[in-house]
């Protein structure tokens, strides 16, 4: 075994406890930010997944999956930041 595919293992495991972290996160909250960077989390552990099995495996098609899931998860972290600021800001009309 070389200390490549020890490597390789150790980013495995510990992609996946990021992953089940994150996900208790995502579902505990307890608010709508720790939820959006609970997903943004998952998103950059997932892209670290593609990269991983792009090195395992030789195939770099994994390394365009994790691009357009990178891009993908940029786009949907910005569309919840920008939900929740618009939320707020409605919460701070109603009460003045």
């Amino acid at each position: 075994m070389t200390v490549l595919t020890m490597a390789v293992n150790a980013g495995f495991l510990l992609v996946f406890l990021a992953v089940a972290l994150g996900f208790i996160r995502l579902v505990r909250g307890p608010t709508m930010p720790d939820r959006v960077v609970a997903l943004d989390m998952m998103t950059v552990a997932i892209v670290s997944f593609c990269g991983l099995m792009a090195v395992r495996s030789e195939v770099q098609a994994f390394l365009d999956v994790a691009l357009a899931l990178a891009l993908v998860g940029f786009l949907a972290t910005v569309a919840l930041a920008r939900f929740a600021e618009r939320r707020r800001s409605r919460g701070q009309e109603g009460d003045g």
